[in-house]
């Protein structure tokens, strides 16, 4: 298989793990979340902080400053 061919095989599968990961975070409940510092983007160095359900790994909500400074001085 060539390196294009491959390359197409390969998106077309992310497309589809894409898709069944946003199904199940839009079914799930985020009963329990956390805050936590993540990657902004995948090829970026910069880190948001975040409230995240833990059971999908959907990002739920931003911290209001308060939540933000708990965060900060525990973590």
């Amino acid at each position: 298989m060539g390196k294009t061919r491959k390359i197409t095989s390969l998106l077309g599968e992310k497309q589809k793990i894409e898709k069944e990961i946003a199904k199940l975070q839009k079914e799930c409940r985020h009963s329990a979340k956390s805050i936590k510092s993540l990657q902004e983007n995948v090829d970026s160095t910069t880190f948001i902080i975040r409230w995240v359900c833990d059971n999908c790994k959907y990002v739920v909500g931003i911290p209001n400053p308060e939540e933000l400074n708990k965060y900060l001085n525990n973590g």
